[in-house]
């Protein structure tokens, strides 16, 4: 019974014209063999559940597969506020899109699969460090809960890739929904090809927001579905602390998925101003920014689309986006801090929670871990966290007096225990901190792949109590804490 019985392929993208993108084949690595296959997603694909060496020469370009059309897509973008025409897949091809068992289509993208027209300066290969860091991370944020693109798998090579240093070129199949990009329509809008941007956005809308075509200004209906999309996910990214590091036009998915994991970083020590690309010198991408840019993004695409939409419909989209992601962000708080009904003193309890977190540096994520234990441990769990021991410990009596208030649907008072176990399901006790990261890549560039996939297993169930792995729940070194990453991939 052949492996790929029962996997449905299609490439829709493809069927376009090629002022979308260019045809072009994989180049093959060096002896390649696998780092990682995430068995729990490809079997939601009817693929297997182990890899061998067919799936390996298939997904890495070793071999032609006739269900795989690789193709490098075309666009543009925004890169620190500067727009750039020349972006396009550089080290990435579209093979195909792959069936869901529920029925959705994913795009099958290969990154690292050599140079292509849009490579630039590149040699259009990426290294085992920087796989390493995506692949982990966005199933970490799965994990979670965070809209992400997924990684179906990990590939390394003997091929020798030159950075700051002498590395391995590796490969990631990563699946998205989408791989279009406010980029995309930039392009189009800049070099005058309205037919083709307006082409595009009919696609979008029968492939992802069909139900735009029920309403009068369909364009506009799919343009306010993207902001409401990015204002949701950038929501989850201020709730758990997450950096994106490079916040370019060009990685912006219209679906509101974390896209191409480069430079991130979870918060350790919480700092709202916290820079994790050592690239951005100004500081245009610090956590606390990430707000502001995804509006300036999304004005970007706006302006893009002006020819298809009228301008106080885009005015009126984009005047949603702070009140859409406010409204997330608070839904999440409040599940952080298990404050569900809403009391008119909660803005300054918030207020100064965050404001004792700054001034202590406290770690972000065990903070609201310990908050969501105090079932079990004893609130100086809590105080301890914070060098000022007396601030916090009046804090925290401020907010277990707001947690009495708590009423359950019956109005009765809401229990320590319940409190806690639904906290717990929003505070996750394991995250990617970088220093796991890197000990995983250290462990990985000496040929051991274990590292990486216990990490990935782990990651898989961020908010259960997994004692086993209790020694991925400790505060991270000094070493590790406010880890700069390099953009070079």
């Amino acid at each position: 019974m052949s492996i790929w019985k029962g996997v449905r392929f299609t490439h829709r993208f493809s069927e376009l014209s090629s002022a979308f993108f260019t045809n072009i084949a994989p180049q093959p690595l060096d002896n390649t063999r696998w780092v990682a296959w995430n068995r729990e997603l490809a079997l939601q694909f009817g693929l297997p559940e182990h890899a061998g060496d067919e799936v390996l020469n298939v997904f890495s370009g070793q071999e032609d597969f006739a269900p795989f059309f690789p193709l490098a897509m075309k666009y543009a973008g925004h890169q620190f506020g500067v727009y750039n025409p020349d972006l396009g897949d550089g080290r990435g091809l579209l093979l195909a899109e792959m069936q869901h068992k529920d029925g959705t289509w994913f795009d099958i993208h290969l990154k690292g699969a050599g140079l292509t027209p849009y490579s630039r300066m590149g040699d259009g290969r990426a290294v085992l460090r920087s796989t390493v860091r995506e692949y982990l991370c966005s199933e970490a944020m799965a994990g979670l809960g965070i809209p992400t693109t997924r990684a179906l798998g990990m590939m390394d090579s003997d091929t020798p890739v030159y950075r700051e240093k002498m590395e391995y070129g590796a490969l990631l199949i990563r699946l998205a929904e989408t791989h279009i990009r406010f980029g995309h329509f930039e392009h189009f809008f800049y070099t005058n090809q309205l037919s083709e941007q307006k082409l595009l956005a009919d696609k979008v809308i029968e492939w992802h927001f069909p139900q735009c075509l029920a309403v009068e200004k369909p364009y506009a209906e799919m343009f306010e579905c993207i902001v409401d999309k990015t204002a949701v996910m950038i929501a989850y990214w201020q709730a758990y602390g997450f950096a994106h590091g490079v916040m370019n036009t060009d990685n912006m998915s219209i679906l509101g998925q974390t896209f191409d994991y480069g430079p991130f970083g979870f918060l350790d020590d919480y700092d709202p101003n916290y820079i994790c690309n050592h690239s951005d010198y100004q500081g245009r991408y610090a956590f606390e920014q990430q707000p502001r840019v995804a509006l300036w993004n999304l004005s970007a695409l706006a302006h893009a689309l002006s020819p298809l939409i009228e301008r106080e419909d885009l005015e009126a989209a984009l005047g949603k986006f702070e009140v859409r992601l406010s409204q997330k962000f608070s839904e999440l708080m409040r599940a952080k801090l298990g404050l569900h009904t809403k009391v008119s003193d909660d803005g300054r309890l918030f207020e100064t929670m965050f404001e004792l977190l700054h001034q202590n540096k406290t770690d972000y994520t065990r903070f609201f871990r310990e908050l969501s234990c105090l079932d079990i441990n004893s609130p100086q769990a809590v105080i301890d966290l914070c060098i000022d021991r007396e601030a916090a410990s009046a804090w925290l009596d401020r907010y277990l007096a707001r947690c009495e208030l708590e009423v359950d649907e019956q109005g009765e008072c809401v229990s320590v225990e319940s409190r806690c176990a639904k906290m717990r399901q929003a505070n996750p006790k394991y995250i990617l901190r970088n220093y796991l990261a890197q000990l995983a890549i250290d462990k990985a560039e000496e040929g051991d792949f274990s590292e990486v996939n216990r990490l990935a297993e782990l990651l898989k169930r961020p908010y259960d109590e997994q004692m086993e792995w209790d020694e991925y729940a400790k505060l991270p070194p000094e070493w590790g804490k406010k880890m700069e990453i390099s953009c070079s991939s």
